[in-house]
């Protein structure tokens, strides 16, 4: 089994790891509602899509009006 001969360094490390950073998320605006959301995907809040509804989203119901019902 192959064992390293010297301990690596902590600027070698961080060298290596520079790369692994995440990135931050490409959001746009939908074109029909306004909201940021991912590219080339359904809105989750109006499930517009290429200018067309595609699926009809759910509605949000708060805690109070749970309570109440």
């Amino acid at each position: 089994m192959a064992v390293p001969k010297r301990k690596t360094s902590r600027s070698k490390k961080g060298k290596r790891r520079s790369h692994h950073a995440l990135g931050k998320p490409n959001l746009r605006p939908c074109p029909h509602c306004g909201e940021y959301g991912l590219p080339h995907r359904v809105c989750p809040e109006c499930g517009y899509y290429k200018g067309r509804q595609v699926i009809i989203p759910k509605v949000k119901i708060s805690k109070k009006e749970k309570e109440s019902a």
